[in-house]
C-alpha cells in the first residue's frame, strides 16, 4: 500500500512538471502549472461524483465505478469491503432467521421485551398462549396486555429465581408457568409455558386426597369407638383375640392421625384454612408445647432445654404455627433415644425470627435431605413403623411456613443428631401484644 502511494504521488509530480515545463515552454510556466492543477482538481472531483453516486445506491449488483491510478484502487477497495459486507449480512440474517424459526416452532411462548417492558419480538406460540398480536402490540408495554398485579409486581421486582403462575389473559382456562430472563442491556426474556395439565393434575390430587379423608373420617371414627369398647373390655374376650384387637386399636388411631394429618395439609395446600395474621405470643406456644413433649417422652428420660429470647411475639396463624413447631419437637422426641437432649431455641437478629430444634439421635444421611418434606418421603421406613409416623410433618411444616413468608433449614449428619431451623421474615415480628377491650 504504501508503496502504490509513492508511485501516485511521483506521477502526480510528474504531471505537474510536464504541465510547467509546457507552459515553460510557452515563457508561461505558471499557467502550465496552473493548468495542470486544474486539470487534476476536476479528474479529482469527478471521481469523487461517481463515488458519491455509488454510495448513494451501492446494490449487491452494481459493479464498482472504473478508473485508474489512486481512484480506481479505492473503488476496489471500496467494492470489496461493500462485497464482505453483504455476505456477512447474509450469514448473520439467515442465522437470525433460523433463531426465529426454531423458536417459533417452541411449544412454549417466547417474549423479549426491553427493561421497560416494552415488547420487541416474541414467537407464533405467545401469540397462542397469550393473545398477542403481530399488527398492533409490537411497542406495547407487556403488563398493559397481561393486566394482572402479581405480573406486574414480578416483571419489576428483578427476582426470577422462581417461576410465577398465572391464568393466560386471553384463555383463562390456559394456567401459565412465566419465568422471565435478564440479557444484554437489562433487557427481558420471557417464556410462557402451559402447564394445565400439570396444574390440573395437581388440582385432582388435592381435592381427592380432601375428599377421601374427609369421607374416611366418619366410617374409621365408627370403626375406632367399637375398638375402644372391645379394648375396655378384653377381659371378657377370649385370650386369643385380645392381641388382635389391640393390633387393630392401634393401628386404627394411626389411620387417625394419618387422616388428621391429611386433612389439615389439605386445607393449608388449598387455602381453605384462612390465614389469621394475629400477633402470637411464641413464648406460650413453645412452652406449652414442649410440656406435652416431657409427657409423650414418658420414662425415657429425654432432656428438654428450652431457650426464647425477649422478642417472642410473632404475626401469624397461631393454629397453624402450633402445628408446625409441634411437629418438629414431637418428631426430635421420637426420633431421640432414650437419655437423651433436645434444645429448643427461639432467637432474633435483624433477619428475623428463628426457631431451631435440635436433638442428639441417629442423624439423617445428608442425602436424603432434598426429599424430606415431600409427602410420605421415608429417610428411615423402619423408625416410622416404631413411632407411628404418617410421613407428613414436615410436609405440613414446610407449607406453614410458605403461608408465613419463612422457609425450613434443614442440618444433619449420621450419628451426629439432626437441627431443623424455621425462618421467619423481620415484618412477621411484632413488639406487644395487641390490647384487649376490657
Amino acid at each position: 500500500m504504501q508503496h502504490n502511494w509513492s508511485k501516485y504521488l511521483r506521477w502526480i509530480i510528474t504531471l505537474l512538471i510536464a504541465c510547467t515545463a509546457v507552459g515553460l515552454f510557452f515563457g508561461k510556466p505558471l499557467y502550465g502549472l496552473t493548468a495542470g492543477l486544474l486539470a487534476y482538481l476536476w479528474w479529482t472531483l469527478a471521481q469523487a461524483k461517481r463515488l458519491y453516486q455509488w454510495l448513494g445506491n451501492p446494490s449487491g449488483g452494481d459493479e464498482a465505478p472504473q478508473s485508474v491510478g489512486l481512484w480506481g484502487d479505492i473503488f476496489d477497495g471500496l467494492h470489496r469491503l461493500h462485497q464482505n459486507h453483504l455476505r456477512t449480512q447474509d450469514k448473520l440474517r439467515a442465522q437470525i432467521n433460523r433463531v426465529q424459526e426454531s423458536t417459533n416452532a417452541m411449544r412454549d411462548g417466547v417474549i423479549m421485551t426491553d427493561s421497560r417492558g416494552a415488547m420487541e419480538w416474541w414467537n407464533g406460540s405467545a401469540e397462542h398462549l397469550l393473545g398477542f398480536r403481530r399488527s398492533s402490540d409490537r411497542g406495547q408495554f407487556i403488563h398493559n396486555l397481561i393486566r394482572n398485579p402479581a405480573f406486574k409486581a414480578y416483571f419489576d421486582s428483578r427476582d426470577y429465581r422462581e417461576p410465577l403462575e398465572l391464568n393466560s389473559p386471553a384463555k383463562p382456562h390456559i394456567h401459565l408457568q412465566i419465568q422471565i430472563s435478564l440479557f444484554g442491556d437489562d433487557d427481558r426474556l420471557i417464556v410462557a409455558k402451559d402447564v394445565t395439565r400439570l396444574f390440573q393434575l395437581e388440582q385432582m390430587r388435592r381435592d381427592f386426597v380432601g375428599n377421601v379423608s374427609h369421607e374416611m373420617r366418619t366410617p374409621l371414627t365408627v370403626i375406632s369407638g367399637y375398638l375402644e369398647t372391645l379394648v375396655d373390655n378384653a377381659d371378657d374376650l377370649p385370650p386369643k383375640w385380645r392381641r388382635a384387637i389391640n393390633t387393630m386399636a392401634q393401628q386404627s388411631s394411626r389411620m387417625e392421625a394419618l387422616i388428621t394429618d391429611l386433612i389439615l395439609l389439605s386445607r393449608i395446600e388449598t387455602g381453605e384454612q384462612t390465614i389469621n395474621n394475629a400477633v402470637t405470643d411464641l413464648q406460650a406456644m413453645i412452652q406449652q408445647i414442649c410440656h406435652d413433649a416431657k409427657a409423650l417422652s414418658g420414662d425415657q428420660g429425654h432432656e428438654l432445654n428450652v431457650s426464647i429470647g425477649d422478642r417472642h411475639l410473632l404475626r401469624g396463624d397461631e393454629s397453624q404455627l402450633r402445628s408446625a413447631f409441634s411437629n418438629l419437637i414431637f418428631n426430635a422426641v421420637k426420633y431421640t433415644p432414650a437419655g437423651g437432649s433436645i434444645t429448643v431455641i427461639w432467637k432474633t437478629d435483624r433477619d428475623g425470627g428463628h426457631l431451631s430444634v435440635k436433638d442428639t439421635g441417629i442423624g439423617i444421611d445428608p442425602v436424603h435431605i432434598p426429599r424430606l418434606t415431600e409427602r410420605f418421603y421415608r429417610a428411615d421406613p423402619s423408625r416410622h413403623k416404631e413411632t407411628g409416623g404418617t410421613g407428613l410433618g414436615l410436609a405440613i411444616v414446610k407449607h406453614v411456613l410458605l403461608n408465613h413468608d419463612g422457609n425450613l433449614e434443614i442440618q444433619s449428619r449420621i450419628g451426629d443428631g439432626s437441627e431443623f431451623i424455621c425462618h421467619f421474615p423481620r415484618e412477621r415480628l411484632a413488639e406487644r401484644l395487641p390490647e384487649t377491650a376490657s
